[in-house]
């Protein structure tokens, strides 16, 4: 029999709420799941779900009211802002739907970005902007500036700075969400593909579409996972 995966993220009655007024609002109502090494999971739900709140979360971006988050066995919960910063920094990635490239850098200069932070060499950084930049397709244009480039290779070079930290896990917001379905399915093939060699995708999307790329889709309502569908491919 085969070993379990390990789960790389744990939530045990994770609540979220936010006073506003005289109002209590619970964004996340006490959610217990968990995401294994190699998963590649998609979160949907109606605006108010509770998703983007639950993505934040799970990205150190936020914090829980109540309630435990493990990563790697360590009480996330329990962390100063130095030790959120840490974490995100050495096992977290992250793409956005609106790319969040800095259009005055080169695509080599974007990816290299999260590197300085990790003190690594010159060499070492461009090594690995170089070895990125091939791994998403865009070997022939590090010397380009996002606004050289369209939508889909963007997010590409999005993708590819997210992979700059060698991340445990990949966390992408609405990832297709400015491109049209050609590209789209393009970009989920390479996440796809990433997921196949081994890296963990958490993904929140409002597209079935899109989520049918993913092993299992957590459809979330009133801040509590409501149910969970399984992919065939899984």
């Amino acid at each position: 029999m085969s070993e379990a995966p390990a789960q790389i993220i744990q939530l045990e009655q994770v609540w979220r709420t936010y006073v506003m007024g005289a109002e209590q609002v619970h964004a996340l109502a006490g959610i217990t799941a968990s995401f294994a090494k190699g998963d590649f999971r998609a979160i949907m739900g109606a605006s108010g779900s509770g998703k983007s709140t639950m993505l934040n979360l799970l990205g150190c971006l936020d914090r829980p009211t109540s309630g435990m988050y493990l990563f790697e066995g360590n009480d996330v919960s329990a962390m100063d802002d130095d030790g959120l910063s840490e974490l995100r920094l050495r096992r977290i990635g992250f793409i956005f739907q609106s790319f969040n490239l800095i259009p005055q850098l080169s695509v080599r200069e974007n990816i290299e970005l999260p590197l300085y932070y990790l003190n690594l060499s010159t060499r070492e950084s461009l090594e690995r902007a170089e070895t990125l930049a091939e791994r998403v397709g865009l070997a022939d244009r590090l010397n380009h500036r996002p606004s050289e480039l369209s939508g889909g290779q963007q997010q590409r070079v999005a993708i590819a700075r997210a992979l700059a930290n060698d991340p445990r896990i990949l966390l992408a917001d609405e990832p297709t969400g400015n491109l049209d379905s050609s590209t789209s399915a393009q970009l989920m093939e390479l996440l796809r593909a990433l997921n196949e060699q081994g890296m963990t995708i958490i993904m929140v999307t409002h597209e079935a579409e899109i989520a049918a790329f993913a092993d299992a889709r957590l459809h979330m309502k009133d801040g509590v996972v409501d149910r969970i569908e399984e992919s065939a491919r899984a």
